[in-house]
């Protein structure tokens, strides 16, 4: 009964590309053998209303619904209603840029911390903003050089006026307002640079001129965009902290780029000290979510006034989300797969901070575990959603 309790009432996945999509409501919301009706409505809303509640989710501009079908329960799934949507899908939905994908060159960037929001970095601007070269390059140096690796004890470090491009973060110099607006502190084999008004970790000294800052711990502004309101970064109610909707739209965004730009779609989530924290597997990045969380559709929302029957009336919006497999590497039972993916190439190294790394865990299992059993694993791997 608790992992029923944890499970969202509903839960929509549309696929876009596929025109497809299902549809869960959990039994304790429409009782047994209660009629529900499905029915698209103007401005791309979808309308779900059972006995006792009516669910209106609004979609993404060009997305509507065309059919809805019952579906037989998966064996060994909770009691629920299953649904098969179709749908017509003229427009669709396109993921965000992140950080790495938005900085140009010329152009004038403030460089903010994400948890307080004061400047760390002010009006710099880049003659050249290049990429690093992919997180296997030097597995690979043999296969395109006929003599001793020429790279060998060398790291490739930006010179002024250069912005150099990592998955997950930027190497820049530093300037005379560093002193100023950060901090530094021995920490093992790093020094790590911190935001001198919250103290929170944003980056590590490459060395004495060189800073690693990691997108998950920094926003970057034009300048004249002038101070930062970190509020307008929730698009979630007010539970959601701004700092999990931050990171889980920021790692998603990379993930479709890198995929895109790449065609990676595993990745090896990894300490700054290289240790493998999360093994990532992207499968969709066309997907749309909807969700209604259980307290949520006990407490909020309101109920119609003058029908006859009294019905609970709950909204949300659809979002765009990736749909990805994995594996948390503490998971001492799975450590068959998790050496596998460390000896392949082929799986992507994404180095993040290590509060990053266990903010993601908890993001993952989150959201895990408020689906439906029978949608929450394949295989030895877990499944979770990340929201863009």
């Amino acid at each position: 009964m608790e992992e029923t309790a944890n499970t969202d009432v509903l839960f929509i996945e549309l696929r876009q590309k596929l025109q497809s999509g299902l549809l869960f409501i959990r039994s304790d919301v429409i009782g047994d053998g209660a009629d529900v009706k499905i029915e698209s409505k103007p401005d791309s809303i979808l309308n779900i209303q059972t006995p006792d509640s009516s669910f209106q989710v609004t979609l993404t501009p060009g997305v509507s619904l065309v059919e809805a079908q019952k579906q037989k329960s998966p064996a060994n799934s909770e009691q629920g209603s299953h649904y098969r949507l179709r749908l017509k899908v003229e427009q669709p939905t396109e993921s965000p840029c992140s950080v790495i994908g938005q900085l140009r060159v010329d152009e004038s960037y403030s460089v903010l911390c994400q948890s307080c929001g004061s400047r760390v970095l002010q009006h710099r601007s880049f003659g050249r903003v290049l990429p690093l070269p992919n997180g296997n390059w030097n597995a690979l140096v043999d296969d395109w050089c006929c003599h001793p690796d020429p790279f060998a004890n060398r790291k490739l470090l930006p010179r002024a006026g250069d912005c150099l491009l990592g998955d997950t973060f930027i190497l820049l110099l530093r300037d005379d307002g560093c002193d100023e607006s950060l901090t530094r502190a021995a920490a093992e084999k790093r020094v790590l640079v911190s935001c001198r008004r919250c103290s929170t970790a944003l980056g590590e000294e490459i060395t004495a001129e060189v800073l690693k800052l990691y997108i998950t711990e920094i926003l970057v502004k034009p300048s004249e965009d002038g101070e930062c309101d970190l509020t307008q970064l929730s698009l979630e109610p007010k539970s959601e902290s701004v700092r999990q909707r931050f990171l889980e739209q920021t790692l998603a965004s990379r993930l479709v780029e890198l995929s895109a730009a790449q065609s990676i779609f595993r990745f090896s989530i990894q300490s700054p000290d290289g240790k493998a924290e999360i093994l990532l597997w992207l499968l969709n990045t066309d997907t749309l979510v909807a969700s209604f969380p259980a307290p949520a559709a006990r407490a909020d929302g309101f109920i119609s006034a003058g029908d006859s029957h009294p019905r609970m009336h709950q909204s949300c919006q659809a979002v765009a989300a990736v749909k990805v497999l994995y594996i948390l590497c503490s998971d001492s039972k799975l450590r068959d797969v998790v050496d596998v993916w460390e000896k392949d190439i082929s799986v992507h190294p994404l180095p993040l901070p290590q509060r990053s790394c266990e903010e993601l865990k908890t993001l993952l299992t989150s959201s895990t575990f408020r689906l439906p059993a029978f949608l929450r694993c394949m295989n030895s791997f877990q499944v979770a959603y990340m929201r863009m």
